[in-house]
């Protein structure tokens, strides 16, 4: 159980500050399939993130 605890707070963690990671990425510029499969990864990974991160429970105030 701790390991699933540490998963999702990680994923969830990922998933918030994930979004920092596109800007440098969308300022260099998709202009080629190297910068496009970037930036499909990086939406990716952000999704599964949010799923497995969802259910983190100090993410919720008490």
């Amino acid at each position: 159980m701790h390991l699933s605890h540490t998963v999702t707070a990680a994923a969830f963690w990922l998933g918030t500050l994930l979004p920092l990671v596109y800007l440098p990425v969308i300022v260099a510029g998709i202009d080629s399939v190297i910068h496009l499969s970037l930036f499909v990864g990086l939406v990716s990974i952000h999704a599964l993130a949010l799923v497995v991160g969802h259910d983190y429970s100090g993410s919720r105030s008490r």
